[in-house]
């Protein structure tokens, strides 16, 4: 019998999956912090799926069986499949020093960190809007700082939104600094550097 929920290793045949996911997410969860026009430019500037992290292993997915979706939901579970399964969480970390943003993202920095001097990176966490509160943020975090330290990491950084502050905290990021990434237009998009020890 399949677990109801699944994390594992993201794979270049997610991204279409991903990319719809990922617009759903932001869209429904994003709307209480941020104005229509700050996450219309995030999506065209910021948000989406980063490849280099899928190319890295360290991209994971949350998979549920179609069975355990909620029977209300909105969106056409057909469009989030992916090898038979719906696709309802994604996040990664990183080894590399871009903090936040997708392929089309301006000022990325793809340079390897060093797990002796540098933070690796959590990176690019969305939940599908009918699978929040079900730990599926929880698992793939765990997946990530498991990971992370076992390449060397001691210590991990993020971009937060501030939709996704208060979950970290709980899980024991501090805030570091407050930051604004450029949308264009003189439109900006609050995040907050957060850090944690591991």
């Amino acid at each position: 019998m399949n677990k109801p929920v699944e994390v594992r290793i993201a794979v270049g045949g997610d991204v279409p999956v991903l990319e719809r996911l990922i617009e759903l997410s932001v869209r429904e969860l994003q709307a209480g912090d941020y104005s229509p026009a700050q996450l219309e430019r995030a999506l065209a500037s910021v948000y989406g799926v980063d490849t280099q992290l899928i190319a890295d292993g360290t991209y994971f997915v949350a998979e549920a069986s179609e069975d355990a979706c909620p029977k209300e939901s909105a969106d056409p579970r057909r469009d989030l499949l992916a090898r038979g399964r719906v696709v309802v969480g994604c996040g990664g970390w990183s080894k590399r020093k871009t903090l936040y943003g997708a392929d089309h993202c301006a000022g990325r920095r793809d340079e390897l960190l060093d797990p002796k001097a540098d933070a690796a990176k959590i990176r690019a966490f969305f939940v599908h809007p009918d699978w929040t509160r079900r730990s599926i943020g929880t698992q793939i975090l765990d997946a990530c700082e498991k990971a992370a330290k076992a390449e060397g990491f001691r210590r991990l950084e993020m971009g937060a939104t501030l939709t996704g502050v208060p979950f970290y905290k709980v899980r024991g990021y501090s805030e570091l600094e407050q930051l604004d990434v450029p949308l264009g237009d003189d439109e900006k998009l609050p995040i907050v550097r957060m850090g944690k020890d591991i």
